[in-house]
Protein backbone atom coordinates (compact mmCIF):
# COMPACT_ATOMS: atom_id res chain seq x y z
CA UNK A 1 0.00 0.00 0.00
CA UNK A 2 1.83 3.34 -0.83
CA UNK A 3 0.28 6.55 0.72
CA UNK A 4 1.60 10.02 -0.23
CA UNK A 5 2.40 13.51 1.00
CA UNK A 6 2.92 17.14 -0.26
CA UNK A 7 5.88 19.40 0.42
CA UNK A 8 5.80 22.89 0.88
CA UNK A 9 8.09 25.65 0.73
CA UNK A 10 8.91 29.06 1.71
CA UNK A 11 11.26 30.48 -1.05
CA UNK A 12 13.69 33.15 -0.52
CA UNK A 13 11.93 36.34 0.71
CA UNK A 14 8.45 34.75 0.41
CA UNK A 15 5.44 35.66 2.63
CA UNK A 16 3.47 32.53 1.29
CA UNK A 17 4.39 28.74 0.63
CA UNK A 18 4.15 27.05 -2.66
CA UNK A 19 4.13 23.20 -3.14
CA UNK A 20 7.35 22.26 -4.42
CA UNK A 21 6.79 18.18 -4.99
CA UNK A 22 5.36 14.77 -3.20
CA UNK A 23 6.78 12.45 -1.13
CA UNK A 24 5.38 8.86 -2.13
CA UNK A 25 5.66 6.24 0.47
CA UNK A 26 6.79 2.27 -1.18
CA UNK A 27 7.54 -0.20 1.57
CA UNK A 28 8.46 1.71 4.00
CA UNK A 29 11.06 4.36 1.75
CA UNK A 30 9.59 8.02 0.78
CA UNK A 31 10.77 8.61 -2.59
CA UNK A 32 10.32 12.59 -3.41
CA UNK A 33 9.51 14.26 -6.78
CA UNK A 34 9.28 17.74 -7.53
CA UNK A 35 5.76 18.81 -9.28
CA UNK A 36 5.93 20.08 -12.54
CA UNK A 37 4.95 23.18 -12.10
CA UNK A 38 7.08 23.88 -9.55
CA UNK A 39 9.97 23.36 -12.30
CA UNK A 40 8.32 25.28 -14.48
CA UNK A 41 8.48 28.09 -11.63
CA UNK A 42 11.82 31.45 -12.18
CA UNK A 43 12.45 31.44 -8.57
CA UNK A 44 12.55 27.59 -7.96
CA UNK A 45 15.31 26.00 -5.75
CA UNK A 46 16.60 22.68 -4.90
CA UNK A 47 15.97 21.21 -1.37
CA UNK A 48 19.06 19.91 -1.95
CA UNK A 49 21.72 20.30 -4.40
CA UNK A 50 23.93 16.85 -4.37
CA UNK A 51 20.79 14.88 -3.16
CA UNK A 52 17.75 16.69 -4.81
CA UNK A 53 18.97 18.61 -7.71
CA UNK A 54 16.04 20.52 -9.29
CA UNK A 55 15.07 18.13 -12.03
CA UNK A 56 11.95 15.65 -12.77
CA UNK A 57 12.51 11.59 -12.08
CA UNK A 58 11.56 9.92 -8.70
CA UNK A 59 14.52 10.29 -6.17
CA UNK A 60 15.14 8.00 -3.18
CA UNK A 61 17.09 8.03 -0.55
CA UNK A 62 20.89 6.92 -0.17
CA UNK A 63 20.12 5.39 2.84
CA UNK A 64 17.38 4.80 5.60
CA UNK A 65 13.75 5.89 5.12
CA UNK A 66 13.95 9.46 3.47
CA UNK A 67 16.67 12.10 2.02
CA UNK A 68 18.35 13.76 5.35
CA UNK A 69 16.65 17.32 4.40
CA UNK A 70 13.06 16.19 4.52
CA UNK A 71 14.51 14.33 7.83
CA UNK A 72 15.28 17.75 9.23
CA UNK A 73 11.72 18.68 8.83
CA UNK A 74 10.61 15.62 11.02
CA UNK A 75 10.53 15.83 14.60
CA UNK A 76 13.22 15.08 17.41
CA UNK A 77 12.83 12.47 19.96
CA UNK A 78 10.81 15.02 21.90
CA UNK A 79 8.77 15.55 19.54
CA UNK A 80 8.14 11.88 18.57
CA UNK A 81 7.16 11.57 22.40
CA UNK A 82 4.56 14.25 21.98
CA UNK A 83 3.08 12.33 18.68
CA UNK A 84 2.97 8.89 20.34
CA UNK A 85 1.02 10.36 23.01
CA UNK A 86 -0.62 12.60 20.98
CA UNK A 87 -1.57 9.91 18.49
CA UNK A 88 -2.57 7.16 20.58
CA UNK A 89 -1.70 4.60 17.67
CA UNK A 90 0.80 1.53 16.90
CA UNK A 91 3.08 1.31 13.86
CA UNK A 92 3.20 5.06 13.50
CA UNK A 93 5.34 5.65 10.15
CA UNK A 94 7.86 8.17 9.28
CA UNK A 95 5.28 9.93 7.28
CA UNK A 96 2.65 9.68 9.92
CA UNK A 97 5.35 11.57 12.47
CA UNK A 98 6.35 13.93 9.39
CA UNK A 99 2.56 14.75 8.63
CA UNK A 100 1.81 15.46 12.10
CA UNK A 101 4.56 17.49 13.00
CA UNK A 102 3.43 20.74 12.85
CA UNK A 103 2.65 23.78 10.45
CA UNK A 104 4.95 25.71 12.44
CA UNK A 105 8.64 23.22 11.91
CA UNK A 106 12.14 24.55 11.94
CA UNK A 107 13.25 25.75 8.35
CA UNK A 108 10.93 26.43 5.71
CA UNK A 109 9.24 23.10 4.64
CA UNK A 110 5.77 21.83 5.75
CA UNK A 111 4.73 18.21 5.00
CA UNK A 112 0.88 17.88 4.72
CA UNK A 113 -1.88 16.03 3.02
CA UNK A 114 -3.15 18.92 0.80
CA UNK A 115 -1.55 20.14 -2.17
CA UNK A 116 -4.39 23.04 -2.45
CA UNK A 117 -4.30 24.67 1.01
CA UNK A 118 -1.05 24.79 3.48
CA UNK A 119 -2.16 25.70 7.14
CA UNK A 120 0.63 27.80 7.95
CA UNK A 121 0.59 27.92 11.88
CA UNK A 122 -1.38 26.82 14.90
CA UNK A 123 -3.12 28.70 16.74
CA UNK A 124 -1.63 29.12 20.17
CA UNK A 125 -4.69 28.20 22.48
CA UNK A 126 -2.48 27.00 25.64
CA UNK A 127 -0.57 29.48 27.85
CA UNK A 128 2.96 28.85 28.72
CA UNK A 129 2.19 27.28 32.54
CA UNK A 130 -0.42 24.52 31.18
CA UNK A 131 2.83 24.05 27.97
CA UNK A 132 4.93 23.07 31.44
CA UNK A 133 2.62 21.12 33.23
CA UNK A 134 1.83 19.47 30.07
CA UNK A 135 5.84 18.54 29.53
CA UNK A 136 5.64 17.85 33.09
CA UNK A 137 2.55 14.95 32.51
CA UNK A 138 4.42 13.45 29.46
CA UNK A 139 7.23 13.21 30.90
CA UNK A 140 6.05 11.40 33.91
CA UNK A 141 4.13 9.16 31.71
CA UNK A 142 0.58 10.66 33.24
CA UNK A 143 -2.78 11.02 31.73
CA UNK A 144 -3.44 14.27 30.10
CA UNK A 145 -6.54 16.33 31.28
CA UNK A 146 -8.83 17.80 28.31
CA UNK A 147 -7.62 20.94 28.99
CA UNK A 148 -3.79 20.28 28.31
CA UNK A 149 -4.89 18.90 24.78
CA UNK A 150 -3.82 21.72 23.11
CA UNK A 151 -0.45 22.10 24.69
CA UNK A 152 0.59 19.20 22.96
CA UNK A 153 0.59 20.85 19.89
CA UNK A 154 3.24 22.82 20.34
CA UNK A 155 6.57 21.93 20.23
CA UNK A 156 6.06 18.47 18.32
CA UNK A 157 7.97 20.21 15.40
CA UNK A 158 11.42 21.23 17.01
CA UNK A 159 13.83 18.85 17.33
CA UNK A 160 16.09 17.96 19.75
CA UNK A 161 15.14 15.33 23.61
CA UNK A 162 14.37 17.65 25.96
CA UNK A 163 11.10 19.16 26.65
CA UNK A 164 10.00 22.17 24.55
CA UNK A 165 7.77 24.33 22.85
CA UNK A 166 6.84 26.86 20.82
CA UNK A 167 5.87 30.64 21.80
CA UNK A 168 4.89 33.60 20.28
CA UNK A 169 4.42 37.23 20.72
CA UNK A 170 3.47 40.32 18.72
CA UNK A 171 7.64 40.83 17.67
CA UNK A 172 9.40 37.05 17.68
CA UNK A 173 8.86 33.43 17.45
CA UNK A 174 10.79 31.28 20.48
CA UNK A 175 11.78 27.90 21.27
CA UNK A 176 10.79 27.54 25.44
CA UNK A 177 12.93 24.95 26.83
CA UNK A 178 11.63 23.36 30.05
CA UNK A 179 13.90 21.72 33.11
CA UNK A 180 13.25 18.52 33.52
CA UNK A 181 12.71 16.71 36.77
CA UNK A 182 15.75 14.23 36.05
CA UNK A 183 18.25 16.93 35.55
CA UNK A 184 21.29 16.06 37.79
CA UNK A 185 22.13 19.98 38.14
CA UNK A 186 20.26 23.16 36.66
CA UNK A 187 20.83 22.74 33.14
CA UNK A 188 18.26 25.44 32.18
CA UNK A 189 20.02 27.84 33.67
CA UNK A 190 23.49 26.78 32.88
CA UNK A 191 22.32 26.82 28.69
CA UNK A 192 21.60 30.24 29.69
CA UNK A 193 24.89 31.52 31.14
CA UNK A 194 26.83 29.45 28.31
CA UNK A 195 24.53 31.35 25.29
CA UNK A 196 25.36 34.14 27.01
CA UNK A 197 29.42 33.82 27.41
CA UNK A 198 29.33 32.59 24.21
CA UNK A 199 28.06 35.58 22.83
CA UNK A 200 30.81 37.82 24.89
CA UNK A 201 33.38 35.39 23.26
CA UNK A 202 32.13 36.84 19.69
CA UNK A 203 30.42 34.02 18.54
CA UNK A 204 27.18 34.54 16.85
CA UNK A 205 24.28 33.49 18.74
CA UNK A 206 20.33 34.31 18.97
CA UNK A 207 18.86 36.53 21.64
CA UNK A 208 18.05 34.16 25.12
CA UNK A 209 16.59 34.93 27.85
CA UNK A 210 15.03 33.15 31.31
CA UNK A 211 11.33 33.35 32.51
CA UNK A 212 9.91 31.19 35.28
CA UNK A 213 7.10 29.06 35.14
CA UNK A 214 4.83 26.74 37.42
CA UNK A 215 8.05 27.36 39.58
CA UNK A 216 10.41 25.76 36.64
CA UNK A 217 13.22 27.50 34.66
CA UNK A 218 12.31 27.85 31.14
CA UNK A 219 15.00 29.37 28.54
CA UNK A 220 13.21 31.53 25.27
CA UNK A 221 15.72 31.12 22.22
CA UNK A 222 14.29 33.61 19.99
CA UNK A 223 14.29 31.40 16.58
CA UNK A 224 16.53 32.78 13.57
CA UNK A 225 14.58 30.74 11.51
CA UNK A 226 11.94 33.25 11.14
CA UNK A 227 11.46 37.20 9.63
CA UNK A 228 9.45 39.81 10.25
CA UNK A 229 8.78 42.00 7.33
CA UNK A 230 6.32 44.49 6.54
CA UNK A 231 4.85 42.82 4.15
CA UNK A 232 4.17 39.77 6.05
CA UNK A 233 6.59 36.84 7.91
CA UNK A 234 8.98 35.10 6.51
CA UNK A 235 10.68 31.34 6.50
CA UNK A 236 14.46 30.37 6.67
CA UNK A 237 15.28 27.37 4.59
CA UNK A 238 17.67 25.57 6.96
CA UNK A 239 19.53 22.35 6.66
CA UNK A 240 21.42 20.43 9.52
CA UNK A 241 24.90 19.62 10.17
CA UNK A 242 24.37 16.10 9.36
CA UNK A 243 22.47 16.77 6.60
CA UNK A 244 25.43 18.89 4.97
CA UNK A 245 27.68 15.68 5.58
CA UNK A 246 25.22 13.87 3.36
CA UNK A 247 25.28 11.32 6.92
CA UNK A 248 22.24 9.16 8.07
CA UNK A 249 21.05 9.01 11.57
CA UNK A 250 22.95 5.78 12.12
CA UNK A 251 26.45 7.59 10.72
CA UNK A 252 26.16 10.10 12.97
CA UNK A 253 29.89 8.86 14.85
CA UNK A 254 31.00 9.62 11.53
CA UNK A 255 30.27 13.57 11.67
CA UNK A 256 33.15 15.58 12.05
CA UNK A 257 34.38 19.64 12.29
CA UNK A 258 36.67 18.60 9.47
CA UNK A 259 33.78 18.18 7.16
CA UNK A 260 32.00 20.45 8.19
CA UNK A 261 34.85 23.00 7.10
CA UNK A 262 35.52 21.07 4.04
CA UNK A 263 31.65 21.67 2.94
CA UNK A 264 32.01 25.28 3.52
CA UNK A 265 34.63 26.12 1.55
CA UNK A 266 32.84 24.39 -1.17
CA UNK A 267 29.70 25.78 -0.70
CA UNK A 268 29.25 28.69 1.70
CA UNK A 269 28.57 32.04 0.59
CA UNK A 270 31.13 33.58 3.16
CA UNK A 271 33.85 30.84 3.94
CA UNK A 272 36.35 32.95 5.85
CA UNK A 273 33.75 33.66 7.92
CA UNK A 274 31.95 30.82 8.83
CA UNK A 275 35.20 28.51 8.72
CA UNK A 276 36.46 31.23 11.81
CA UNK A 277 33.08 30.82 13.53
CA UNK A 278 32.65 26.81 13.17
CA UNK A 279 36.32 26.71 14.78
CA UNK A 280 35.55 29.55 17.31
CA UNK A 281 32.72 27.61 18.31
CA UNK A 282 34.26 23.78 18.23
CA UNK A 283 36.82 25.44 20.76
CA UNK A 284 34.82 27.29 23.47
CA UNK A 285 32.56 23.89 22.95
CA UNK A 286 35.61 21.64 24.13
CA UNK A 287 36.44 24.92 27.06
CA UNK A 288 33.23 24.81 28.76
CA UNK A 289 32.82 21.08 28.19
CA UNK A 290 30.01 21.27 25.98
CA UNK A 291 30.26 17.51 24.76
CA UNK A 292 26.79 17.84 22.98
CA UNK A 293 27.83 19.28 20.01
CA UNK A 294 26.64 16.70 17.34
CA UNK A 295 25.96 17.88 13.66
CA UNK A 296 22.58 18.18 14.42
CA UNK A 297 23.44 20.96 16.74
CA UNK A 298 24.79 22.73 13.61
CA UNK A 299 22.74 24.18 10.95
CA UNK A 300 23.10 26.19 7.49
CA UNK A 301 21.12 28.46 5.91
CA UNK A 302 20.11 27.70 2.34
CA UNK A 303 18.89 30.27 -0.64
CA UNK A 304 18.86 28.06 -3.64
CA UNK A 305 22.57 29.18 -4.45
CA UNK A 306 24.69 29.14 -1.23
CA UNK A 307 25.00 28.08 2.16
CA UNK A 308 25.67 30.31 5.46
CA UNK A 309 26.38 29.10 9.02
CA UNK A 310 23.38 29.70 11.93
CA UNK A 311 24.19 31.10 14.84
CA UNK A 312 25.41 28.49 17.45
CA UNK A 313 22.18 27.34 19.69
CA UNK A 314 21.79 24.13 21.87
CA UNK A 315 25.03 25.27 24.16
CA UNK A 316 25.21 23.79 27.40
CA UNK A 317 28.18 22.54 29.95
CA UNK A 318 27.71 19.02 30.50
CA UNK A 319 28.63 17.68 33.97
CA UNK A 320 31.66 14.97 34.04
CA UNK A 321 33.06 12.35 35.87
CA UNK A 322 36.98 12.35 34.77
CA UNK A 323 39.72 14.43 33.10
CA UNK A 324 39.19 13.08 30.08
CA UNK A 325 35.91 13.11 27.44
CA UNK A 326 35.11 13.07 24.03
CA UNK A 327 33.04 15.50 22.13
CA UNK A 328 30.35 14.28 19.69
CA UNK A 329 32.11 15.28 16.47
CA UNK A 330 35.89 14.34 15.30
CA UNK A 331 37.82 17.50 16.16
CA UNK A 332 40.86 16.92 14.71
CA UNK A 333 44.23 14.17 14.14
CA UNK A 334 43.42 12.61 17.80
CA UNK A 335 39.66 12.11 16.57
CA UNK A 336 36.88 13.35 18.87
CA UNK A 337 39.45 13.70 22.27
CA UNK A 338 38.23 16.87 24.05
CA UNK A 339 41.61 18.60 24.06
CA UNK A 340 43.12 22.03 23.06
CA UNK A 341 46.15 20.17 20.89
CA UNK A 342 43.60 18.05 19.07
CA UNK A 343 41.50 21.03 18.45
CA UNK A 344 44.74 23.00 17.35
CA UNK A 345 45.62 20.15 15.13
CA UNK A 346 44.49 20.61 11.79
CA UNK A 347 43.40 24.67 11.97
CA UNK A 348 44.70 24.97 8.60
CA UNK A 349 41.36 23.08 7.08
CA UNK A 350 39.21 25.76 8.94
CA UNK A 351 41.11 28.37 6.98
CA UNK A 352 43.64 29.51 9.99
CA UNK A 353 47.15 29.38 10.79
CA UNK A 354 48.81 27.95 13.68
CA UNK A 355 49.53 31.79 15.07
CA UNK A 356 46.38 32.97 14.77
CA UNK A 357 44.24 29.29 16.00
CA UNK A 358 46.28 29.98 19.05
CA UNK A 359 45.15 33.55 19.38
CA UNK A 360 41.66 32.20 19.18
CA UNK A 361 42.67 29.99 21.85
CA UNK A 362 43.87 32.19 23.98
CA UNK A 363 41.63 34.89 23.94
CA UNK A 364 38.56 32.37 24.49
CA UNK A 365 40.61 31.46 27.25
CA UNK A 366 41.19 34.65 29.19
CA UNK A 367 37.22 35.56 27.98
CA UNK A 368 35.95 32.70 29.86
CA UNK A 369 37.88 33.33 32.49
CA UNK A 370 37.03 36.93 32.91
CA UNK A 371 33.59 36.59 32.58
CA UNK A 372 31.98 32.94 34.14
CA UNK A 373 31.38 34.55 37.19
CA UNK A 374 29.15 37.34 35.47
CA UNK A 375 27.57 35.01 33.09
CA UNK A 376 26.43 32.62 36.30
CA UNK A 377 25.29 35.87 37.67
CA UNK A 378 23.21 36.56 34.48
CA UNK A 379 21.51 33.39 34.38
CA UNK A 380 20.96 33.04 38.45
CA UNK A 381 23.29 30.07 39.28
CA UNK A 382 24.23 30.42 42.97
CA UNK A 383 27.71 30.53 44.04
CA UNK A 384 27.93 26.70 45.27
CA UNK A 385 25.86 25.53 41.17
CA UNK A 386 28.93 28.01 39.26
CA UNK A 387 31.76 27.03 41.65
CA UNK A 388 30.58 23.02 40.30
CA UNK A 389 30.50 23.95 37.14
CA UNK A 390 34.02 25.69 37.08
CA UNK A 391 35.46 22.91 38.97
CA UNK A 392 33.78 20.13 36.97
CA UNK A 393 33.87 21.04 33.23
CA UNK A 394 34.67 24.62 33.12
CA UNK A 395 38.09 24.90 31.66
CA UNK A 396 38.56 21.42 32.98
CA UNK A 397 41.94 20.40 33.29
CA UNK A 398 41.73 17.62 31.32
CA UNK A 399 41.36 20.08 28.16
CA UNK A 400 44.90 21.14 28.44
CA UNK A 401 46.99 17.59 28.30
Amino acid sequence: MTSEAFVWIWLPDATEPAVCGKLQEDAGELQFFYGKSYLERSDAISLDTRELPLESGVFRPRVGEMHSVIRDAAPGAWGRRVLLYRLEQDNITELDYLLNAGPDRIGALVIQKSSDHCQIREAQTATLDQLVEAAELIENGQPLPDALSSALLHGSSVGGARPKALLYDNQSNWIAKFSSGTDPYPVVRSELAAMWLAGQCDIQVPAVRMVESMGKDVLLVERFDRIRAETGPKRRFMISGLTALQLHETESLLASYLDLAGFIRRYAKDAGRDNSQLFRRMMFNILIGNNDDHARNHAFFWDGTRYELTPAYDICPMLRSGLTANQAMIVGKQGRSSTLKNALSEAGLFGLTKEHAIFVKNELIDKIETHWAEASLYAGLTKVQSDLLRRATILSPGIFY
